[in-house]
């Protein structure tokens, strides 16, 4: 992957660690934000229609669930195949890395395709079993059946990109983010309002938007500057190309597609206990949680290349250095997080609320709900050095530990233990199990880390 021959922004091979690090982070953290502001900005669009604004977003709302499993899918394909890409391409065997990249394009089309049947036939009766209410469907179906006729097009752009990231194009995946969300703010007032479409006009916006992500994308990975290109003759599936990827892409699939059953779990309990104030701080929590932890996701897409190219190249002094530089630049945002949410939780409440009594129960909650953030620069750091590393096994065991296997039981568990305070049990189950999740994950990477030497 040398300079002369990619003309790439990045050498994975020979930059400097630091400034490498810096350079390929920094355009995935603000792809990231920019990702979490076009939602941000859908849902405003939607929540000032004039009449039914409230029904129709919380209409919206109630597809979410729906969206992150269709971004799953999106992510157990190219989660897997773009580091297994990067890990090959630091071997020298750039073929294989262009059979992973067809493959994976191939599959994210399939995949496209069933889903879109899926929720064309059953996406209403879906949508009612995610809570949507007699007030609420006509506008989570009018939204879901447009959106869903584009799965093709956020399944392309939302897995290739992934590729581009992957050979160093850091500043060319965040442009594909930004080319999605200028168009969607762009759109959503002149179908919304100015069509008279409503919620319709949300879906179809979006789609849209992701469609000229998706030809952007195309256009990249067959043009002259990519190193692996999308090439017809890689399509044909071959079980020894995909599957490897698949298994690799179940950890992060997992990741998201338990974020629904999680919120889910969390709201019913605190319902139980607390009453609508404690699922609106959750409400507050979780969004607070949400774009805190960005910087750390795009720090560790940042560095997901770097160490997956020098671990097939067998650079491992480089695989070591990257590692210990994302630890360290975690541990000390997480470390600042965690004293923020500490001192002065404030910060962080105002920006959703002015209630009085929200805010006051929700500064109480989010010292109890971050209590364990300080660690989160750990966790987040190995996990994803698990995937980079091609660790298949362990990164599915990690994702299932900390949210499937401790979480969520803790969230119906520790009220019947805090008995005199049951809404203390549900929000203290977070930082329990991320105390629990970090010390396994801990010991796993040290054992791992030793292994790198030989």
């Amino acid at each position: 992957m040398g300079r002369e021959k990619t003309k790439q922004e990045a050498d994975l091979g020979r930059d400097k660690i630091g400034s490498l690090l810096f350079k390929l982070a920094l355009p995935a953290i603000l792809a990231q934000i920019i990702n979490l502001l076009y939602n941000l900005v859908d849902r405003m669009y939607i929540g000032h229609i004039p009449n039914v604004g409230p029904d129709a977003l919380t209409g919206v709302g109630v597809t979410m669930p729906l969206i992150m499993a269709v971004s799953a899918f999106a992510a157990l394909v190219s989660m897997g195949g773009a580091p297994r890409a990067s890990i090959m391409m630091g071997k020298g065997k750039p073929e294989i890395s262009e059979k992973i990249l067809g493959n994976c394009t191939a599959m994210l089309v399939i995949i496209a395709v069933i889903l879109t049947a899926v929720i064309q036939f059953f996406g209403r009766d879906i949508l009612m079993l995610f809570g949507a209410s007699d007030n609420t469907i006509v506008y989570a179906w009018d939204y879901m059946k447009i959106y869903s006729l584009g799965t093709v097009f956020v399944q392309l752009a939302l897995g290739l990109n992934a590729f581009i990231n992957a050979q160093g194009f850091a500043k060319i995946g965040m442009i594909t983010v930004a080319i999605g969300a200028v168009c969607n703010i762009v759109l959503d007032p002149i179908f919304i309002f100015g069509f008279n479409m409503g919620v319709k006009g949300a879906a179809l916006a979006t789609i849209i938007s992701q469609a000229v992500s998706c030809a952007w994308i195309l256009i990249f990975l067959t043009g002259k500057r990519t190193v692996l290109k999308i090439r017809p003759k890689n399509f044909l599936l071959s079980g020894k190309i995909i599957l490897p990827c698949v298994a690799l892409g179940v950890s992060p699939f997992i990741m998201m597609f338990t974020e629904s059953i999680l919120s889910v779990s969390f709201n019913t309990s605190l319902l139980k206990y607390g009453g609508d104030i404690a699922v609106g701080s959750m409400t507050i929590l979780s969004s607070v949680m949400q774009f805190s932890l960005l910087p750390l996701q795009g720090l560790t897409q940042g560095a997901q290349p770097i160490i997956s190219y020098n671990y097939g190249a067998g650079n491992i002094d480089r695989v070591k250095s990257t590692f210990k530089l994302l630890l360290k630049t975690s541990l000390i945002y997480s470390g600042s997080l965690w004293l923020i949410a500490m001192l002065v939780p404030q910060v962080f409440i105002g920006i959703f609320t002015n209630n009085a009594a929200l805010a006051e129960f929700s500064s109480w909650s989010m010292r109890v709900y971050m209590a364990a953030a300080c660690l989160f620069g750990i966790q987040i750091a190995c996990q994803q050095t698990f995937i980079a590393l091609g660790n298949a096994k362990t990164s599915v065991f990690l994702a299932l530990l900390r949210k499937v296997l401790l979480l969520i039981p803790l969230i119906f568990i520790m009220p019947h233990i805090i008995t005199s305070n049951p809404v203390l049990g549900v929000f203290i189950a977070e930082p329990i199990a991320d105390f629990i999740a970090v010390c396994v994950t801990s010991v796993m990477f040290a054992v791992e880390y030793r292994r790198l030497g030989k």
